[in-house]
């Protein structure tokens, strides 16, 4: 679907600093046992990773930008072309020394998935990459990235690099995704440092805090960050818990859906939640309808599923304080 910027209104842009790569989807009854076979029911090539991010907030009706890196040859070609399809602009021009890397995905009969990922192009940043990027950003940008990033060797200095040039009025969300126990701590530090909005599932909070309550892990994070910041420990049907600011952690309820496919669900949770900021919701408010947002993602295939503001407010209904705000014109 393709989306365009809105006319009017404050200019509130999602800004990714991390990598866009091809998810290779395999659909399996079950994994294959250690050196097994197996038939895929279905399979499925597209854009991925940080790309499910920038789709859902597009969606919404978030302005966004990537600026992350992408290669020369077929998969770089098919995230530029997804990209342009969701009214996404490239900050940085394509590398010529290599293409998009790729992550195979096997998506059970149970909809838990499993990944295994080939970094490319999007896993090198340069100096010069860090500079064009900071040139881009202006008063009230959100700045995502994502553990995964942190993870690349080529790219991981130079995102610490990029925190520390932010200034006090760009937002920085962070997502330290499935790798976060690969980060060096040094270069997570930098980065909770700095973090504005911290969000994560809960086996990702387990991993940073020790602890398997989802309530106590947010608490715990919260505890971690600079005065002022904010946790999301989202639980999939359980809904997420939120910590807004020095408060204590609430559990905002989930909407039971039968799960078909949970890839890209967080992602699209992140990208919602983020656009609704934007909106103009509250945090809480936000939480519920990213809570929403994921549980229309994972019933359908494919890890790029966010809904439509249409779709969203079918399920939100007329009488929804977020509809109001989704239906006002101008507020992004």
């Amino acid at each position: 679907m393709s989306t365009t910027e809105p006319a009017a209104g404050p200019r509130t842009r999602l800004v990714l600093a991390g990598s866009v790569i091809v998810d290779m989807v395999l659909r399996v009854p079950r994994l294959p046992e250690r050196g097994g076979d197996m038939l895929a029911t279905g399979a499925q090539q597209t854009a991925g990773g940080g790309f499910n991010v920038l789709a859902a907030a597009r969606r919404l009706g978030l302005p966004a930008l990537y600026a992350g890196g992408h290669g020369t040859g077929p998969f770089g070609d098919l995230v530029r072309t997804a990209l342009e399809h969701e009214g996404v602009e490239a900050v940085l021009p394509p590398r010529t020394d290599r293409d998009t890397g790729y992550c195979v995905a096997l998506v059970d009969s149970g909809a838990e998935r499993t990944f295994v990922t080939a970094p490319g192009a999007e896993g090198a940043l340069s100096d010069e990459d860090v500079r064009r990027t900071a040139a881009r950003l202006r008063p009230g940008d959100t700045v995502q990235m994502s553990g995964y990033s942190l993870a690349y060797p080529e790219a991981a200095d130079r995102l610490t690099d990029l925190v520390a040039l932010l200034p006090d009025e760009v937002t920085l969300c962070f997502d330290p995704g499935p790798l976060v126990a690969d980060i060096p701590e040094d270069r997570l530090r930098t980065v909770l440092d700095r973090v504005d909005w911290l969000s994560c599932n809960r086996r990702e909070a387990g991993l940073l805090t020790g602890l398997d309550d989802g309530a106590a892990a947010a608490r715990a994070l919260a505890d971690r960050l600079r005065p002022g910041a904010g946790v999301l420990v989202r639980g999939d049907a359980d809904g997420c818990w939120l910590v807004d600011g020095d408060g204590p952690a609430v559990r905002v309820p989930g909407r039971p859906v039968t799960a078909v496919d949970s890839n890209g669900a967080g992602d699209a949770h992140v990208g919602a939640f983020l656009s609704l900021l934007g909106h103009g919701a509250t945090p809480a408010e936000a939480a519920r309808g990213a809570n929403v947002a994921a549980s229309v993602a994972v019933t359908e295939p494919g890890p790029a599923t966010g809904p439509t503001t249409a779709e969203l407010l079918a399920v939100l209904g007329p009488d929804d304080p977020l509809t109001a705000l989704l239906e006002r014109p101008g507020t992004v």
